[in-house]
């Protein structure tokens, strides 16, 4: 746990105003697959110089935090990540917690536990650090459901985050939800008296209507565009949500929006015409000063957001 007014990273505690631009929603080293019944792309991405370049291109562009929503049952890998941020000089949250149903690991059996018991497990993570390296996460995340309901399993999870939440002060997310079932997610956080201005609903841009964004919005969570760069291949649906970007500013919004690339499987590095960690800065940030977004707001949302989340107000 880091102390007041710092984030807590692979190499130790960091001063918010020492966070820089942050990419609040990646997963340098992913592992999909490890849940047997997936089918899509191979994504099982080991190459530690690849994996290396293209953090460091990030950095070389001005980036200087990275949020690594990876957990155990995807996949997370605590010494790797201290090595990389290491050898590329780029600051990495590590999060903690338990993905999504069909990702869960035999061996945590959450459907024998009670979310008390999966909170007390995350608490001894974030107080201790992981497996005996001393290598604490700084956030919680990435936890949610998946389908279009909450699954008992996952409430338990979710109950269990947000009570680890609350005793340590880490910020909540990407919170994994598509569409319509995030408002269910916020209503179990509000049960648990989740401080709403700590948690960021992921997956934003897979369903980008005003009315649901705002509404994620009125209940105090910020909203996550976190494929960006994924849809490059779908112009008039990445314009699309430039423009929702856009319009959220223009509504006086834009203390909520957060963005990132959450590139996980190798199609989506760079070397393999992803956006890598790059696209953001390339690209999509470009195009919304193109909009008529101004530098002032640009900074708001790639650095003066995530420390907020992370850190609080």
């Amino acid at each position: 746990m880091s102390e007041p007014g710092s984030v807590m990273t692979v190499l130790g505690p960091v001063p918010a105003d020492e966070l820089g631009y942050v990419l609040p929603h990646e997963h340098p080293y992913c592992q999909l697959r490890q849940a047997a019944h997936r089918y899509d792309f191979p994504d099982q991405f080991d190459d530690d110089r690849v994996v290396t370049a293209e953090v460091a291109a990030f950095g070389e562009l001005g980036g200087t935090t990275l949020v690594d929503l990876t957990v155990p049952d995807i996949g997370r890998s605590p010494e790797r990540l201290r090595k990389l941020s290491e050898n590329t000089g780029v600051q990495i949250v590590m999060g903690c917690g338990w993905y999504r149903g069909n990702y869960y690991r035999a061996e945590d059996v959450i459907e024998k536990r009670t979310a008390g018991s999966l909170a007390d497990q995350l608490v001894a993570e974030i107080t201790e650090g992981v497996d005996g390296t001393g290598i604490k996460p700084g956030v919680i995340g990435e936890i949610g459901v998946e389908k279009t309901w909450v699954a008992p399993a996952e409430e338990r999870v979710l109950r269990a985050a947000a009570r680890a939440h609350k005793e340590t002060g880490l910020a909540l997310g990407a919170i994994h939800a598509i569409g319509p079932v995030a408002p269910d997610i916020l209503t179990i956080f509000e049960e648990e008296d989740v401080d709403m201005s700590r948690v960021a609903v992921g997956h934003c841009d897979s369903y980008p209507h005003m009315d649901f964004l705002e509404g994620l919005i009125a209940r105090g969570a910020l909203v996550m565009f976190d494929n960006c760069g994924q849809y490059s291949d779908l112009a008039a649906f990445e314009e699309h949500i430039m423009n929702t970007v856009k319009e959220l500013v223009d509504k006086g919004l834009e203390d909520y929006v957060l963005l990132s690339h959450d590139t996980c499987k190798f199609p989506q590095f760079k070397i393999h015409g992803g956006p890598g960690f790059v696209y953001l800065s390339e690209t999509f940030l470009p195009a919304l000063r193109d909009l008529g977004i101004s530098e002032e707001t640009i900074k708001k949302i790639t650095h003066d957001n995530p420390r907020r989340w992370l850190v609080g107000s």
